[in-house]
């Protein structure tokens, strides 16, 4: 419908925000993306080097433990360490606040300024801030440090996520040779169930970022398989070498 010559644009639908799980997708992603990639790429490798069933299994194995036992003493020292920092940076501000209140006040000025509010309303702005120290502290928190207290991620649930899901991701890869005696048979499923798991993955990514799954799912699975075929080749030439 057009009202004149101006075309008129209905609203889009009201789509809610993620959630609460928003800050933990990057250990979502993180944990089952490199399960599925180092795993299969493990695996290839090894059996391009020319180990039978049960030595691939038993590195597949060792591998997988390894692996999500690292990616969650990793993710809880990184989580636990940025926490530490932004409370020791929280606590410098509030000596800011109390002691250097001024040069704070011009500070948020200047932040609120560079957001774009009109001069007109700036100061109006500031001296609703500046009556509280709790307000101004929260506003630098967000405006200096880039953080609100939402995103703040718990140093157990990010070592959890990661750790677990690694061990997921690391399944395609480790299964088949459980199951199949035939390490011809055994790789191919694992490649087509890793490669089926990143391009799965790529395409949840996809649709919580709103971009193309498909495009998305496509790329994911490239990268791993490119990947793959180079495990496999160096893992020929060295198994030659060493044969």
């Amino acid at each position: 419908m057009t009202i004149g010559n101006e075309p008129r644009t209905e609203p889009q639908p009201y789509e809610p925000h993620i959630g609460e799980t928003r800050q933990y997708w990057r250990d979502i992603i993180l944990g089952v993306n490199d399960g599925l990639v180092s795993m299969y790429l493990l695996v290839v490798g090894v059996v391009g080097g020319g180990l039978d069933n049960a030595q691939v299994l038993l590195t597949g194995l060792a591998g997988a433990l390894a692996g999500a036992i690292s990616m969650a003493a990793g993710e809880y020292l990184a989580t636990k360490s940025q926490d530490e920092v932004l409370e020791a940076e929280m606590a410098l501000e509030r000596v800011h606040i109390k002691d250097h209140r001024d040069l704070e006040i011009g500070q948020l000025r200047e932040m609120f300024s560079d957001m774009g509010i009109d001069d007109t309303d700036l100061e109006a702005v500031v001296a609703a801030f500046a009556r509280s120290d709790e307000a101004m502290l929260n506003a630098m928190k967000a405006l200096e440090f880039g953080f609100v207290e939402s995103e703040r991620r718990s140093p157990y649930r990010a070592m959890f996520v990661s750790g677990a899901l690694f061990l997921v991701g690391s399944l395609p890869s480790v299964l088949p040779f459980i199951i199949f005696d035939s390490n011809t048979v055994a790789v191919v499923w694992a490649s087509v169930l890793a490669l089926g798991g990143l391009f799965a993955v790529g395409a949840i990514k996809a649709r919580v970022t709103r971009n193309n799954w498909f495009t998305s799912g496509l790329e994911n699975m490239m990268i791993a398989g490119v990947g793959g075929l180079l495990a496999w080749l160096i893992g020929d030439a060295v198994g030659t070498a060493l044969s």
